[in-house]
């Protein structure tokens, strides 16, 4: 069965926030073959047990009451701008994914941008030096020891861990940064 597919989150597959699985949604009570792994913010507890397909189409958020990403993480830089719309967009029918502390959602260009990933050290090299500056950026370190050393700490699997994103409009890379 093919994925659906998420404006904000193009590669839930890839980033680690849905596996393939044999479990029966909670939701739709139909098996898939793929299950949401990620953060569920609900009053119940939804741990690896709800569908892609009930995301998208907002039926685990209107059924559960779930949202998978928390409305106050998205903006980077405090108030994003973003309509109502676009937050219900990320919030209720886009996977989220898991950091070490509190997650944050990248905006710009007046949109939330794609969750690209996770990433450490060599994730950010093969990336390129776009995606070395973005996090650079958000440590508040110049080039030097600190940076040098904070960058050779980075870890997708056990932090310090980059988490990366793309801007749907004009491509800029936004990502923040941080560690257990």
């Amino acid at each position: 069965m093919t994925l659906p597919q998420f404006t904000y989150h193009p590669d839930p597959v890839g980033s680690g926030s849905v596996q393939p699985s044999s479990t029966v949604c909670v939701c739709c009570n139909q098996t898939r073959g793929y299950v949401y792994v990620g953060p569920v913010y609900a009053i119940e507890e939804y741990e690896a047990c709800i569908c892609p397909w009930c995301i998208v189409d907002g039926s685990a958020h209107e059924r559960l009451g779930a949202t998978f990403v928390d409305e106050d993480s998205i903006g980077l830089d405090g108030d994003a701008g973003l309509s109502d719309a676009q937050v219900a967009e990320v919030s209720q029918r886009t996977p989220g994914f898991s950091g070490w502390q509190q997650e944050a959602w990248f905006t710009h260009c007046n949109d939330a941008g794609q969750f690209i990933g996770k990433a450490g050290r060599a994730e950010l090299l093969a990336l390129g030096a776009e995606a070395i500056a973005a996090v650079q950026d958000t440590t508040g370190l110049e080039d030097g020891p600190q940076w040098q050393a904070f960058f050779e700490a980075l870890d997708k699997d056990h932090g310090p861990t980059a988490y990366l994103f793309r801007c749907r409009h004009c491509a800029t890379l936004g990502a923040y940064q941080d560690c257990h």
